[in-house]
């Protein structure tokens, strides 16, 4: 009889079973209701038995689709199991795909990714750069390190890995005679946010607008004038001592999140990689809190 019968039209009715409606069950398998509708009267003449006796938009079981979902329900779910083991277990083969902004992902996480490796040697990490609302299925990513500057969506898996903290700085071997300050294009507010709090160190200063922070803080080490510019990106920087603080470290009350579209905890992969970014970013901001204005690290 098994040969005879559809799978598919199996978890077909299975769905409708659950949820007593060809809608839901359509809506939760992706699919059309004609094609939900279909498989259903496909796997009713096989069996040649009615499952569901229909009042007007309300599907009731009969005692025949009883004795079939008590069925259903003990094998799908050991299925379902089944295939999520599966699934971990082919973790461990492939590496793990982050998507990471630019500057970020050059200035501050790629400098580090070998420590990860050491300490997690079975763990690959594979980098893209990008930014903005991550599309997983399409760029074929498993995380993506953004900014809450969007609404990603109730649909994704969110968790935050650190605050921002914003500085102005310039090269230890600036050209006293020019008074520019470089300005980031990517984000749009930024100027305006923390404008007040720079105003007295940068109120001799004209503004000049470039389209990322990468070229900012290239023509700020090439001692063109200063930027501002995320702890995070300047860092190495300030570790070879050739930029200075102008103004203490400011929040600016944005943060950094790892996205996933599906939990955390389906892949212990994603738990490992989220722990050991927090730890890092973490002694990022605590090297930071103790910089002195006007000196190098």
């Amino acid at each position: 009889m098994i040969e005879r019968c559809s799978l598919n039209s199996l978890k077909f009715f299975y769905y409708i079973a659950r949820y007593e409606s060809v809608t839901v069950a359509a809506e939760k398998l992706c699919v059309t209701q004609s094609a939900v509708s279909k498989q259903l009267k496909n796997l009713e003449e096989t069996l040649g038995c009615d499952l569901f006796i229909r009042e007007g938009k309300k599907l009731h079981l009969t005692t025949e689709g009883r004795t079939l979902l008590i069925c259903c329900e003990q094998v799908f779910p050991q299925i379902d199991q089944c295939l999520q083991q599966l699934k971990k277990q082919d973790h461990s083969k492939q590496p793990l795909i982050l998507s990471c902004e630019p500057t970020i992902a050059m200035k501050w996480l790629i400098p580090r990714l070998v420590q990860f490796k050491q300490r997690y040697p079975e763990i690959d990490i594979s980098l893209l750069t990008g930014g903005g609302n991550p599309n997983f299925k399409t760029q074929n990513i498993d995380l993506a390190l953004r900014r809450n500057d969007f609404d990603w969506g109730k649909a994704i898996y969110s968790e935050k890995t650190a605050d921002e903290y914003m500085v102005c700085i310039s090269s230890q071997n600036q050209i006293e005679s020019i008074q520019q300050l470089f300005v980031s294009g990517s984000r749009e507010k930024m100027w305006s946010q923390l404008h007040d709090h720079f105003k007295v160190q940068l109120q001799e200063y004209e503004k000049v607008s470039l389209e990322h922070f990468y070229l900012c803080i290239e023509a700020c080490l090439a001692g063109l004038g200063a930027t501002i510019a995320s702890v995070y990106m300047i860092e190495k920087e300030f570790d070879f001592q050739i930029l200075k603080m102008l103004c203490p470290v400011i929040e600016d009350g944005s943060a950094y999140y790892l996205l996933s579209s599906s939990p955390f905890e389906d892949d212990p992969r994603k738990i490992i990689f989220k722990q050991w970014l927090i730890e890092e970013m973490q002694m990022t901001q605590s090297k930071f809190s103790m910089q002195k204005v006007g000196k190098g690290s």
